[in-house]
C-alpha cells in the first residue's frame, strides 16, 4: 500500500478541530471521509480539499448521538472503497444545563456521541488496521480530563473516560502496528463555545489561554505519528495540566502497562 494514499475518517469534521484535522492530513496526501450532520458544510470542504490538495474526499451525513451512526459510518466507508487507516474521533459537545434538570434523552445523547460512538467506532476500526499492520487514531479528550469537576457537568468524567481508555488501547494495540493518541486541548477557537451558549463567559479569558485549532492539529499529529499516547498541546495546557495532576501521565501509563492483568 501506497502510504500517501491512506484513508483518513474524521468525525465532526463541519468546522474548528475536525475542519482542520481535514485540512491537514489533506495537505499531506491523505485522503478523507468527513463525517457530521451539517452534509452542505461537508460537502462545501470536500470540495475545496480535492480542488486544493486533489485528494479524494468523501462526506458521510451521520448523527453519532444515535445508536445506528458508527456501524452506519463504517458500512458506508466500506461502500465507498475507503478502508480507514486514520481515525479521528473529534466530535462532541457539553450540556449547557446541570444534570438533574436536563432531560434524559439530551443526557443519553451526549453520552452516545462522546461515549459509545467514540469507543465503538474505534472497535470497527481496529480490525482493519491490524491487518494492514498500520493505523492512527486520535481521541478528541480535553484538559477537562486532569482538571476538577464542573457541577451537574458529565463533560469532565466523560473526558477522562476518553484519555484513560485511549492510554488502554495504546498499549494494546502498539504491537499491531497502531497508534492511539488522547489529544487534550484547553480552549480552543472553534464554534464549540458558541453551540454550547457559553460565548460571552469564554470571551472573558484572558488570550494566552487560547489556541488556534491548527495549532492542535499539528501537535496532536505529531504526537500520534511519534506514539506518545497522550498530548496536551501548547505551554500554558502543560503547565496547568502538570499542576492538576500529582502523578505524571507518563508515570502513569507506565504504571498502568507494567502491572497489566492480562500478561
Amino acid at each position: 500500500m501506497n502510504a500517501d494514499r491512506r484513508t483518513a475518517l474524521i468525525t465532526g469534521a463541519s468546522a474548528g478541530i475536525g475542519a482542520s484535522f481535514a485540512r491537514y492530513l489533506a495537505g499531506r496526501n491523505y485522503d478523507v471521509v468527513l463525517v457530521a450532520r451539517r452534509a452542505q458544510r461537508l460537502e462545501e470542504l470536500a470540495a475545496s480539499l480535492r480542488e486544493q490538495y486533489g485528494v479524494r474526499a468523501e462526506v458521510i451525513a451521520a448523527d453519532l448521538s444515535t445508536p445506528a451512526g458508527p456501524a452506519k459510518i463504517v458500512a458506508r466507508a466500506a461502500e465507498l472503497g475507503m478502508p480507514i487507516d486514520i481515525l479521528i474521533n473529534n466530535a462532541g459537545l457539553s450540556s449547557s444545563t446541570k444534570f438533574s434538570v436536563t432531560p434524559w434523552d439530551k443526557v443519553a445523547a451526549e453520552l452516545q456521541l462522546m461515549v459509545t460512538s467514540v469507543t465503538e467506532l474505534t472497535h470497527l476500526v481496529i480490525p482493519g488496521m491490524k491487518s494492514r499492520r498500520w493505523g492512527r487514531i486520535v481521541n478528541l479528550s480535553s484538559l477537562a480530563a486532569v482538571s476538577p469537576p464542573g457541577e451537574g457537568l458529565l463533560y469532565t468524567g466523560i473526558k477522562s473516560y476518553v484519555l484513560n481508555m485511549s492510554q488502554s488501547l495504546d498499549m494494546e494495540l502498539k504491537p499491531s502496528g497502531i497508534n492511539v493518541t488522547a489529544l487534550c486541548p484547553g480552549f480552543t477557537h472553534s464554534e464549540f463555545h458558541d453551540v454550547m451558549g457559553t460565548r460571552e463567559a469564554a470571551d472573558q479569558l484572558p488570550g494566552i489561554m487560547w489556541q488556534q485549532p491548527e495549532d492542535v492539529v499539528a501537535e496532536g499529529w505529531a504526537a500520534v505519528m511519534a506514539g506518545k499516547p497522550v498530548c496536551t498541546p501548547g505551554f500554558v495546557n502543560k503547565v496547568s495540566a502538570a499542576a492538576m495532576r500529582p502523578i505524571p501521565q507518563r508515570i502513569q501509563y507506565f504504571l498502568g502497562r507494567t502491572f497489566n492483568p492480562f500478561k
